[in-house]
C-alpha cells in the first residue's frame, strides 16, 4: 500500500504525534472535510496521497463509529454491510491507551463476528485488514511538543494527549448526512472501525540530518519538514521555494513529494551544502536549483511560484549583516508576498503582526515546543 492513489468516500485517519490540530492541518493538504474526532483520530473525504502525509499514519474506509466498548463495536460490525471478500484480520488499537479497551479481547471477538459470516482469518497476509480504534474523546490536554517527537506510533503504550478542531462525525450509511450518535459518541470518546486502505511511508528516521553529505546544528528534522511543506502546498508539479534554505531540509522534503524546489541564501557555504543535500537526496531525477541571493531581493521572477516555506533566523543564533531580525523577516516577507500565494513561515516568535503589514492573511498559528527555552512558531500565510 505504498504506492500513492486517491480513495473517495469516508476514512477514518490515525493521526500522528502529539498535537491532532497540526497532524489534521496538515491532512487538509491531501484531503478534504478533515475533522478531529477522538484522540488520534479523524474523519476525513477524497483523500488523495496519504503516502505523503508525515502526520498521518494510515486510512482505513470508515464502516461506523459507536461508544469506545468492544460490545458496542461488536453490535456495529453485525449490523454493518460487508461488500468483500477473502481473508480477513483484525487490529484493535487503544489510541494513546485513552479508553483502556482489552485490544486482544476486542479482536477475537470482532474476529468472530467474521467468521460468523463466512470470512476466513488469516493474520500474517490477509486480503483485507479491519482496524478497531478505540479513542478518547478529542482535546484532552493538548501537547503540542516537537521534543521527543520522533515518529511515535497509535500503538504506542505511552499516554499522549491531544488537541483538536470542532467534533463532528458522518454516518457510514449516508456520507452526507450527521450521525448525531456518533457525534455524541465522540465527546466521550468512540470506537471507529474502518479497513485498511492506505498507509503512509515511514522513511523520516533514515533521513537523519546528521547523515546527510553537509550538516549544521539545529537542522529541523524531517518529518516537522514534510508536514510543513505539505501544509504549503508541495506536490508533483508545484514550485516551492525557500528563500532561506539553510542545510536545505525543507527543500529535500518537497522535492521527495515531488516537487521542483528552490532555495536561495546568502550564505555560500550553506548554497554548497544544499546543493549536496539534493543531490544526495533526490538524485538524477530531482528538479531543483539552488543560488545565493539575500531573502529581501530574491531573483526570482512575480508568481512564480506555487509556494514559499522557511525557517528564519532566531534570535541568539542568527547573525545580520545588515539591519536588525525583523527587518530582516519583515522585508522577507513582502518579497515573497511577490513570488508566490502561499507561504508556511517558522520561527522562534510570533511574526503574525509582520506577515499582515507585507499583506499576507495569517490563516493559522502553531506553537510547537522544541524545550523548555524554545517555542517554534508556525505561521500559514495566504
Amino acid at each position: 500500500m505504498s504506492a500513492a492513489r486517491r480513495l473517495s468516500g469516508v476514512y477514518v485517519l490515525e493521526l500522528a504525534g502529539r498535537d491532532d490540530a497540526f497532524a489534521a492541518h496538515e491532512a487538509r493538504s491531501r484531503a478534504s472535510d478533515v475533522t478531529v474526532v477522538g484522540a488520534g483520530l479523524a474523519t476525513a473525504r477524497g483523500i488523495d496521497g496519504v503516502t505523503d502525509l508525515a502526520f498521518t499514519h494510515r486510512a482505513s474506509d470508515l464502516v461506523g463509529t459507536s461508544e469506545p466498548d468492544i460490545e458496542s463495536a461488536r453490535a456495529l460490525l453485525s449490523a454493518a454491510a460487508i461488500d468483500r471478500e477473502g481473508s480477513v484480520a483484525v487490529r484493535a488499537v487503544d489510541v494513546r491507551t485513552t479508553t483502556g479497551v482489552d485490544t486482544q479481547r476486542a479482536e477475537r471477538a470482532l474476529g468472530q463476528v467474521l467468521v460468523d459470516r463466512g470470512f476466513t482469518v488469516d493474520l500474517d497476509d490477509p486480503d483485507h485488514e479491519l482496524r478497531a480504534l478505540f479513542a478518547g474523546p478529542p482535546g484532552a490536554g493538548s501537547v503540542a511538543d516537537d521534543a521527543n517527537e520522533g515518529d511515535p506510533s497509535p500503538d504506542d503504550s505511552a499516554p499522549r494527549p491531544d488537541e483538536s478542531d470542532p467534533i463532528s462525525d458522518e454516518s457510514a450509511g449516508d456520507a452526507d448526512a450527521a450521525d448525531d450518535g456518533a457525534a455524541d459518541a465522540a465527546r466521550e470518546g468512540l470506537c471507529a472501525l474502518g479497513w485498511l486502505a492506505a498507509e503512509s511511508d515511514r522513511g523520516f528516521a533514515a533521513r537523519a540530518p546528521t547523515d546527510r553529505p553537509f550538516f549544521q546544528p539545529g537542522s529541523m528534522d524531517p518529518m516537522l519538514a514534510r508536514a510543513l511543506v505539505n501544509i504549503a502546498g508541495a506536490r508533483p508539479g508545484a514550485t516551492v521555494v525557500d528563500p532561506m534554505c539553510g542545510t536545505g531540509g525543507l527543500l529535500i522534503e518537497a522535492g521527495l513529494v515531488g516537487a521542483r524546489v528552490v532555495g536561495c541564501d546568502a550564505q555560500r557555504k550553506m548554497v554548497r551544502g544544499t546543493r549536496l543535500n539534493l543531490q544526495d537526496a533526490l538524485g538524477a531525477d530531482g528538479e531543483f536549483s539552488v543560488a545565493r541571493a539575500d531573502a529581501r531581493r530574491s531573483p526570482l521572477r512575480e508568481g512564480s511560484a506555487d509556494a514559499v516555506v522557511f525557517d528564519a533566523p532566531y534570535g541568539r543564533q542568527s547573525k545580520i549583516e545588515a539591519g536588525t531580525l525583523a527587518d530582516l523577516v519583515g522585508d522577507a516577507l513582502a518579497e515573497i508576498r511577490r513570488i508566490a500565494p502561499r507561504a508556511v513561515l517558522v520561527a522562534d516568535r510570533s511574526w503574525a503582526d509582520a506577515a499582515r503589514e507585507a499583506g499576507w492573511t495569517v490563516e493559522r498559528v502553531f506553537e510547537r515546543r522544541v524545550h523548555r527555552s524554545l517555542v517554534r512558531h508556525i505561521h500559514v500565510l495566504s
